[in-house]
């Protein structure tokens, strides 16, 4: 039996192992959720609102690979578009599915609802050609080729892509169905040529060491980049947007490399090496620690998802996997074991009857956490100290660090408990960014998911306040005054949620301990009484900012 365009649609993100849809209806999406209703195999999460659904979705799209969320055309599809942005910011592969009015209507230029009235209905699809890999109407005739190469663009290049679905061609037959595209090989030449170049900095290399970076996450390297590692066996450091890239227990690990902000120890090692093995490389500011981060590319062998990098020569045409296996084979292993430094939170600060603060909390957080847990981690002050927390082996971290939008966190522990429902997700958000997308926890409760909650109340923006160093307490860096665990009540009406208030390290401790042996979601409020309380990678960028 021939498929419907929507049919084709699920078939395609079901082949990819979509599960679960994120959403929010609109009429001209009816089509879309009817047939997605009728499909055996996928489910949808119905959100709260279309840009919690854009960040659910990235959540999901980090444990899982792909993710896929529906809108509705106009006021849906620009609610997303800051999640969108983000993902395409993050390399995060999204399929960004909306409904819009039928063809007949847009031909003829109708004034329809959710439209700017001037009868342009491609204003929104160019829109999204700025923050998307790809971006098409899909029609009966061209669904064949457009949804597959759409699919095929998302998983090259890590990426969201938009299909808009006049409602009216949902449900029609899909036309010619063409063949998948073969898939690029190595340019051998190339790789041959750049391997060559490497091998002579790595012989020539008497402290070599490794730098894990963002897209060894994104492009799934993290097996080929520990052989490497191993093989050589030299010193492995991440930067900060490559946070879980590397196995923070292999005995090779040092620590992350945090520029003039983080472990001294790890710094000096970085610097001091005469050959740096970075792989998926990513120059931010944040990465690169407001560039205070000294890394001569000189001494560098850089492994890009599709080019290697030695010494400031670029050689195209490589994929990253193939580079990393052919260095295994170089035979430049050096000798010795690899000195591992302490990780900065290993000692636990703070008596149990002492109120909570960063040098106390953060360590008790390394101390909790488990093989194989899942860590969202929102943008604020969370971002920069658990950023430099000792990870468990297996143990996913979620996080924003190019984007930074605030909010992320909640609907994205949402998509991560999603995704994987045999895991441990721990969310950890300021109590500013929780209250951007808290209606999100009602989701998350309804539907029965159950994460662990750490909800920081540090007084109102305490990362704008370290930013901001000539007006850390300008009124604007305040939120409005919540009582969270009565919030959580109000969400919560059926399904039992823990919650706890705590603001000594001993209460914290009992509520890590009940929250272990609950079987449901769990929040836990972390009432900071010093605005200024912050780790101390914070502080020292502070200082920073206060010397130039």
């Amino acid at each position: 039996m021939t498929k419907t365009v929507g049919e084709f649609l699920f078939d395609h993100l079901k082949a990819e192992g979509i599960t679960e849809i994120f959403g929010v209806p609109g009429d001209f999406n009816f089509s879309l959720l009817d047939t997605l209703e009728d499909y055996d195999g996928i489910d949808l999460i119905d959100n709260r609102n279309e840009l919690n659904a854009g960040y659910a979705a990235d959540g999901y799209a980090q444990v899982k690979g792909l993710a896929a969320l529906i809108t509705t055309f106009g006021v849906g599809e620009l609610s997303a578009s800051n999640a969108i942005a983000g993902a395409y910011s993050e390399n995060i592969p999204l399929v960004h599915i909306a409904g819009s009015p039928d063809l007949d209507a847009q031909e003829a230029g109708d004034h329809v609802h959710h439209t700017l009235m001037d009868g342009n209905f491609e204003v929104f699809r160019h829109m999204y050609e700025h923050i998307t890999a790809y971006a098409v109407k899909v029609t009966k005739e061209n669904a064949g080729t457009e949804i597959p190469k759409a699919i095929r663009i998302a998983k090259k290049k890590k990426k969201p892509v938009y299909l808009d679905f006049p409602i009216d061609q949902v449900t029609e037959p899909v036309g010619e169905v063409k063949a998948a595209e073969a898939v690029e090989e190595t340019d051998e030449k190339s790789l041959e040529a750049a391997v060559d170049r490497a091998k002579v900095q790595l012989e020539e290399a008497d402290q070599p060491v490794m730098l894990v970076d963002f897209n060894t996450l994104r492009f799934h390297l993290e097996p080929e980049v520990q052989s490497l590692a191993e093989a050589l066996n030299v010193p492995v450091a991440q930067m900060m947007q490559g946070k879980g890239g590397f196995n923070e227990q292999h005995p090779q690990y040092i620590g992350m490399y945090g520029g003039a902000f983080g472990d001294p120890e790890v710094q000096k090692s970085v610097e001091a090496a005469d050959c740096i093995i970075a792989v998926g490389m990513l120059w931010s500011d944040f990465n690169l620690s407001k560039y205070t981060a000294k890394l001569d590319t000189e001494k560098m062998i850089i492994i890009h998802p599709h080019s290697v990098e030695v010494a400031g020569e670029k050689y195209e045409g490589i994929h990253a996997a193939d580079a990393l296996e052919a260095l295994q084979k170089s035979g430049n292993r050096r000798e010795g074991e690899v000195e591992t430094p302490p990780s900065i939170y290993d000692d636990t600060a703070g008596g149990p009857e002492e109120e909570i603060a960063a040098e106390s909390y953060y360590p008790r957080f390394q101390r909790m956490l488990k093989k194989n847990d899942i860590l969202v981690v929102d943008t604020g002050t969370l971002s920069y100290g658990m950023s430099q927390v000792k990870l468990p082996e297996g143990t996913t971290f979620i996080s924003h660090g190019a984007w930074q939008s605030i909010g992320y966190g909640t609907p994205a522990a949402l998509g991560a408990s999603v995704a994987a429902r045999d895991r441990r997700v721990l969310l950890f958000i300021g109590e500013g960014a929780f209250q951007f997308t808290a209606q999100e926890l009602s989701t998350i409760i309804e539907k029965g998911y159950k994460p662990v909650i750490f909800l920081l109340n540090n007084q109102g923006y305490t990362i704008e306040r370290y930013l901001n160093t000539d007006r850390p307490y300008a009124e604007y860096n305040d939120v409005p005054v919540w009582d969270y665990m009565s919030l959580v009540d109000t969400f919560s009406s059926v399904t039992e949620v823990f919650k706890a208030r705590v603001t000594t390290n001993g209460a914290l401790e009992e509520a890590i301990e009940n929250a272990e042996d609950f079987n449901g979601p769990s929040v836990i409020e972390l009432f900071v009484t010093d605005p200024m309380d912050a780790p101390l990678y914070l502080h020292n960028l502070r200082e920073h900012a206060k010397d130039d």
